[in-house]
């Protein structure tokens, strides 16, 4: 199977998921419509200085987008039952081809659900400059990365039973902590959230205030789960795959 055979299957593959189109696409439209229709003229949500159909256009941005990243580890959990990562090996394809494939449909379908969420403020009046749109979705595609390794090392470490319940419960706890339901400026939360990538994608949309979305903190939070988490990756496909 050739590269490019491979990635065009996945595409396909990510296309027809219906469960992925509901959580990572659905599931986050109608909550922003029933979280920030209400409060479509609030303009500084709880002394954050956003408007609350941008704050929460990017909150449910987010979460979607976690969803959409880790949703390859419930696709590769899905080939390791059945078999087909072990045909996969005895194919031309080689391992740097097959990961590269699975990260490029998680961001494809990342860009998606941003796209449908940008396109759903607009519609509740988000209104940016052109460099502010470009400069948070950088923000957030590099927020991204990490997720986009703890995907890969999910499928290689837990069953398809229990890769729904951990990407699920997973993306709950960090919407929780990271202010995707309400803003999160002060306490235990705060503190703990700042440790957490996923704090920082929601931080992205501070872009529009002026001055750095991300501290030098977010930035060294980000980088070091990158590292952290694609090391595990690559230490999870390469026990998984080594195995007899």
């Amino acid at each position: 199977m050739s590269d490019l055979a491979y990635t065009r299957y996945e595409l396909l593959r990510a296309l027809r998921n219906k469960r992925f189109f509901f959580f990572s696409l659905g599931f986050p439209l109608i909550l922003y419509f029933l979280t920030a229709g209400p409060n479509q003229g609030e303009d500084d949500l709880q002394g954050t200085g956003l408007s609350a159909p941008l704050y929460f256009m990017v909150s449910m941005a987010s979460w979607g987008t976690m969803t959409a990243m880790l949703s390859t580890g419930a696709r590769i959990a899905g080939e390791r039952q059945v078999g087909w990562n072990r045909q996969l090996r005895i194919s031309p394809l080689s391992a740097f081809a097959y990961l590269r494939a699975k990260v490029a449909i998680a961001y494809l379908m990342a860009l998606l659900t941003l796209t449908v969420m940008y396109v759903s403020g607009t519609i509740l009046g988000v209104s940016l400059p052109a460099e502010d749109w470009a400069e948070m979705t950088g923000l957030i595609l590099i927020a991204l990365i990490p997720f986009a390794a703890a995907g890969i090392f999910v499928g290689h470490t837990v069953t398809i039973e229990s890769v729904g319940p951990a990407i699920g419960g997973g993306t709950a706890v960090l919407a929780l902590v990271s202010g995707t339901w309400f803003p999160v400026t002060s306490g235990v939360l705060h503190d703990v959230g700042q440790a957490l990538p996923s704090y920082w994608l929601v931080q992205a949309g501070r872009v529009p205030l002026g001055g750095e979305a991300w501290s030098a903190t977010g930035w060294l939070v980000v980088a070091a789960w990158s590292v952290v988490m694609i090391g595990l990756a690559a230490r999870a496909y390469r026990g998984d795959t080594g195995r007899a």
